[in-house]
């Protein structure tokens, strides 16, 4: 499986073979729709949604100003029931740590639940590259893991595929053509997976949540694979991103009420585990050895800064359902593991050395609805503008123009001037070969200059006001 670092190809570039590709805009509507669709009903069941998500928020923000102290009571907690703990400052130690304890286990076969923090650190090419047999078991992280192509969204991986794509891709599998019902591609997939977990040596999950209070994992599933990667493996390593923390249980509980909600509009998802430590004497199953990876990554250095709020992400996905940009190009654009409004976030923040990295801020129309979704109320079109501001104009031309024009519009006379002046230029934005000028091409391409109303509103507002 290919280990998915930041496409190097322009933003631009990948955009326009997206847009090319009417059936991947086809899939996208039609699942984005439907999720939309759940979590308005889901919400809409609640007394009081809004005072949900500000107290939610206000947890999150709670937990980051703790996060220090509870990490360490997190660590003390695990430790004490059995657990081994190992903090990985980097995507290099958290793979080098799950490798050495595959190695120490002489572990050939590796299945997963779906994660996307392993998917951060390429976790899947680099145990490949021990010769460990890794065997994503997570619906759509199968399906991908077959195409070899990176997940297409948070919640949902193989979101851009079909039915009739996916049976394509199992009847390779499968060695003959397979029917394109749902339920038959599901119990193809159980079938052949089912041998995976009974074969396998050690198991690899994600973790939603982590439980300070008493060192407990929670996983949020809607696949009863998350239970048997956790539980038929003699060792379960999780990776944990370090921002991923509650206080306690009366914590957890305010967010699992909204995690499923706005990623599938249920009340609580099929499958929520909560692990605490290895399994006991007592106990007929569970693993033998307990990992949890704690990763960095980056993360620590958001703490404080004006983008701690992007650590706030519960990962549900809501964001990219709504935004107009994600639900025209996909996943698979945004050129890395975490793609919609919060990946046009977090990649840039959390590879600050990638120039392809700070594009993606560019991918947005900064409508705000993201914002809206988003059930513990990150402003991410703030922070979208706050990288934006971060990025150094391109070229002479470009610094030249932002200075002009932020000196025009620091005058009130000249701010008043200049809307008089492009009302009156407007007409000429329309004429051939305007957008192809220097200063207007970029922006100008795919899009549309809208109809300027006859006069300003200030104009109005003294004749009427």
């Amino acid at each position: 499986m290919a280990e998915f670092t930041l496409e190097r190809t322009p933003l631009r570039a990948r955009t326009r073979a997206a847009l090319a590709q009417p059936l991947l805009r086809q899939n996208l509507r039609r699942v984005t729709d439907r999720f939309m669709q759940v979590r308005a009903a889901a919400f809409a069941q609640l007394a009081d949604a809004e005072a949900l998500r500000a107290t939610a928020r206000a947890l999150r923000a709670r937990t980051l100003a703790r996060l220090p102290e509870l990490l360490e009571q997190f660590a003390d907690r695990l430790l004490a029931s059995g657990a081994h703990v190992h903090w990985a400052s980097d995507a290099a130690s958290a793979r080098r740590y799950i490798g050495q304890v595959a190695a120490r286990h002489g572990a050939r076969k590796v299945v997963k639940s779906k994660s996307m923090a392993s998917e951060e650190i390429g976790l899947n090419r680099y145990l490949e590259g021990l010769g460990v047999q890794v065997v994503e078991t997570d619906l759509g992280e199968w399906i991908i893991q077959l195409a070899d192509e990176m997940p297409s969204h948070i919640l949902a991986p193989a979101i851009h595929k079909d039915r009739r794509q996916i049976a394509a891709l199992f009847g390779q599998v499968a060695g003959s053509p397979l029917p394109e019902e749902p339920a038959r591609l599901t119990a193809f997939a159980r079938a052949r997976l089912r041998e995976e977990f009974l074969s396998a040596d050690m198991g690899i999950s994600g973790v939603n949540f982590g439980v300070a209070a008493s060192g407990s994992l929670v996983l949020v599933t809607n696949e009863g694979n998350g239970r048997l990667v956790t539980s038929l493996p003699r060792v379960h390593v999780a990776v944990m991103g370090m921002e991923r923390l509650v206080a306690d249980l009366a914590e957890l509980d305010v967010l699992l009420a909204l995690l499923a909600r706005s990623a599938t509009g249920q009340p609580l998802s099929c499958y929520t585990s909560i692990i605490t430590g290895p399994r006991r004497p007592e106990e007929a199953d569970g693993p033998e050895e307990l990992h949890v990876v704690i990763l960095d990554n980056g993360r620590s250095a958001l703490l404080g800064s004006e983008f701690q709020e992007a650590l706030h992400c519960i990962r549900c996905g809501a964001c990219l359902n709504v935004c107009p940009v994600y639900r025209q190009i996909g996943g698979h654009a945004y050129g890395w593991v975490y793609s919609g409004p919060i990946g046009a976030v977090l990649t840039p923040l959390l590879l600050p050395a990638s120039a392809a990295a700070q594009e993606l801020p560019s991918a947005s129309s900064l409508c705000g609805a993201c914002w809206q979704a988003c059930p513990v109320g990150i402003p991410l079109q703030d922070l979208l503008l706050a990288l934006r501001r971060r990025r150094p104009p391109e070229g002479a031309t470009e610094r030249l123009a932002w200075r002009a024009w932020a000196r025009l519009w620091a005058s009130p006379r000249l701010y008043r001037w200049s809307l008089r002046a492009l009302h009156a230029l407007a007409p000429l934005a329309r004429l051939p070969g305007v957008g192809r000028l220097p200063l207007v091409s970029r922006w100008a391409t795919g899009r549309a200059l809208p109809p300027l109303p006859s006069r300003g509103f200030r104009d109005w507002w003294r004749e009427n006001g």
